[in-house]
């Protein structure tokens, strides 16, 4: 890393903001850091970064500053409230807003932090843990291609995976079309692992068969290995999944787009969060199919 490196503020530590932070740190960007919940910042600090007061604290200290909360609503808070980070960020400093929100309130702040001579960029991500732990998270970044290459270095030490989807809110556009297909797709593999149990399959048989087929696909040959070991700790919880497919719903009215497959599919996974699976991995979606099959999907 040639030069001065960025000094680098992160905000929200929570499943996937610790470790990602962590691979901030290990680069070797100076790091300041805030939770809402300071507890969850001690394992960022006990590595060495430094405790900030607040988000307006953080950006005063920071020449890029990474958001990752869970909804549009805390993005809003974080940045524009009561010693928020608009508060505290000066001219030329960058806003990289890795949380997953609706397109339309990323462009709103991008036009708010403009105002005060801020850039942004949506760089909302897929991987899960494993991706946030591993630094092999897939970013898909909107904003302006000058600033992206300004704060690549940053986002290198997250993610193995960096692409350039178009101006601010094209980076959530393209989080939302892949929540569209990911969650599509989990819900196909609950639903045919369901049905090869009900059947008296031999699961594992079943598994292997099609994960060599056309049906092959990260969600049948990661999670639904899950689903058949009962492993349902998080790498993406079902509440999460939950809101990101509401995100989809209000774009796709905003947009006059049609949806057949993805209302069914979002009501699977609020089914499952109602039925107290919030906090589970998303692969817990298949419970609400078990319950109705009366028949566990489970590898012998």
């Amino acid at each position: 890393m040639a030069g001065t490196p960025l000094r680098v503020g992160f905000i929200g530590l929570g499943l996937m903001g610790l470790p990602m932070s962590l691979n901030v740190l290990r680069a070797g960007f100076p790091l300041t850091v805030w939770n809402r919940t300071a507890s969850k910042a001690r394992a960022a600090l006990d590595s060495g970064a430094q405790a900030g007061r607040s988000p307006a604290d953080v950006a005063s200290r920071s020449d890029v500053v990474i958001t990752m909360v869970s909804d549009s609503p805390d993005v809003e808070e974080v940045v524009l409230g009561r010693e928020g980070v608009l508060e505290g960020a000066r001219p030329g400093c960058t806003l990289v807003d890795m949380s997953t929100i609706a397109p339309k309130v990323t462009r709103s702040l991008a036009q708010r932090l403009a105002e005060r001579g801020v850039e942004l960029l949506d760089a909302p991500v897929s991987g899960g843990t494993l991706g946030a732990q591993n630094g092999t998270l897939s970013i898909m970044v909107g904003g302006k291609p000058q600033v992206l290459e300004r704060c690549r270095p940053v986002l290198q030490a997250m993610g193995q995976r960096i692409t350039y989807c178009g101006p601010n809110g094209m980076g959530q556009v393209a989080k939302l079309a892949n929540q569209i297909i990911a969650a599509g797709t989990l819900a196909a593999v609950c639903e045919g692992l369901v049905f090869a149990a009900t059947a008296g399959a031999d699961l594992n048989a079943v598994h292997q068969a099609v994960s060599g087929g056309a049906a092959s696909s990260w969600q049948l040959e990661h999670l639904g290995r899950r689903i058949l070991n009962g492993d349902f700790a998080p790498g993406f919880m079902v509440k999460l999944m939950a809101k990101d497919l509401r995100l989809v719903a209000e774009a796709a009215e905003e947009l006059g787009v049609s949806q057949l497959v993805t209302p069914a599919v979002r009501q699977l996974f609020r089914t499952a969060e109602q039925l107290g699976y919030g906090e589970e991995g998303t692969q817990a979606a298949v419970k609400v199919l078990e319950s109705l099959a009366k028949k566990e999907a489970r590898a012998g």
